[in-house]
């Protein structure tokens, strides 16, 4: 199935739980607005791209579930549940965004009927926009990669964080899929470990060589030279730098910041793969809300404490990579080479076609073979 789609027997959201990876692969259904947001909260359905998804079946999900005498009534409410909706996670910017793509499809609607039709239409229509534009990324960065090459990603960019097939993990994919033969470094990622309890699982089932880290092991990775690229995906891309300079900034799952810079010292290419959906070129760098989680992640394994109740914990979600670390921006649209700045980056949003540049593979590359009883390390 896909990561997140209708359930059209019983007429609500279905979603890869992935709250149970490993352990279980299990589809959660969302019958009411109120259990959407708690999984997009607690992340059963994560990634930019499958929020994107999620918001706009949110609305559809609303659209059904409200009960209202006259049109007006209904839109009032169907708008009602979409500003909560949008709020629940504020990083990410694919889930405000297509909400507010469907609020003109209920502003536009004449009749009730109408409104929870084409609001499910729309939201379908989202979905499988979703899996063309992930295919096409993997197709434009696979071009990136030589056969051998060994990638080192973070987070969970895969199928799961999408409605299918991926943006990072995507390129591995469609690499593959052309006969190249690429293995992958993840990273366990903090918080909440999806490197690890989704990526690997992910990697594993699609039958690719995977080798997983913990998030500070990526610079012993890099200086040994056992990677030969960096790819990540990217919850949002604002092309107003704000504070943090002239060129765009890159928001992305807490850690990416770390791996650009070690990257750069190491002069292995930093990639990013995102569809155009996440550059948003209306927002500064300084106004993108950085979400924090529950400190209890921390202080806790399990049932098991790991730190004092006491003590201060400081648990962000997301850290912020200037462009000026970033070697190329995969989207949909094509490869976009550095400087990433306004002038760069605007192009993408408006379907300008830019040349695909290939990477420089570095002299002193050494293939990662690690056997599963190895105890060397990549």
């Amino acid at each position: 199935m896909r990561t997140i789609e209708w359930d059209d027997d019983r007429d609500c959201v279905a979603m890869v739980d992935q709250t149970r990876l490993p352990a279980e692969f299990t589809t959660y259904h969302a019958e009411t607005v109120t259990q959407l947001v708690e999984s997009i909260q607690r992340l059963r359905v994560r990634g930019a791209p499958a929020l994107g998804a999620a918001g706009a079946f949110g609305v559809a999900l609303a659209a059904r579930e409200r009960s209202a005498d006259t049109l007006p009534s209904l839109r009032e409410g169907v708008h009602a549940d979409a500003d909560r909706i949008a709020a629940a996670r504020p990083t990410a910017v694919n889930l405000s965004r297509e909400v507010e793509a469907l609020r003109s499809v209920v502003d536009d609607a004449d009749s009730a009927a109408a409104l929870r039709e084409r609001t499910l239409d729309r939201a379908k229509a989202v979905a499988d926009a979703d899996v063309k534009r992930n295919r096409a990324i993997g197709d434009h960065g696979a071009t990136l990669l030589e056969d051998g090459w060994t990638v080192l990603t973070h987070c969970n960019a895969g199928a799961l964080a999408t409605v299918d097939w991926g943006t990072a993990l995507g390129v591995v994919y469609s690499a593959r899929a052309a006969g190249k033969r690429v293995s992958v470094v993840a990273t366990e990622t903090r918080p909440l470990n999806q490197g690890s309890r989704i990526t690997t699982v992910e990697l594993a089932d699609r039958g690719v060589e995977v080798t997983l880290v913990p998030d500070s092991a990526s610079g012993r990775c890099l200086q040994r030279g056992t990677v030969d690229a960096v790819i990540v995906g990217a919850d949002r891309v604002v092309l107003d730098g704000g504070s943090f300079g002239d060129g765009g900034v890159v928001f992305n799952k807490v850690g990416t910041y770390n791996h650009a810079v070690l990257a750069a010292r190491h002069d292995v290419p930093f990639v990013v793969a995102a569809p155009t959906s996440t550059i948003d070129a209306d927002s500064s760098a300084d106004d993108v809300e950085i979400e924090e989680r529950d400190p209890a992640e921390l202080r806790y394994l399990g049932d098991r404490r790991n730190a004092p109740d006491d003590v201060p914990v400081y648990n962000p979600a997301f850290d912020a990579t200037p462009t000026e670390l970033v070697d190329y921006l995969v989207t949909e649209r094509g490869v976009f080479e550095p400087p990433l700045a306004r002038e760069t980056l605007l192009p993408a949003v408006a379907n300008v076609h830019l040349p695909k540049p290939t990477l420089t593979r570095r002299s002193r590359v050494v293939a990662l073979r690690v056997s599963p009883t190895s105890n060397s390390g990549p």
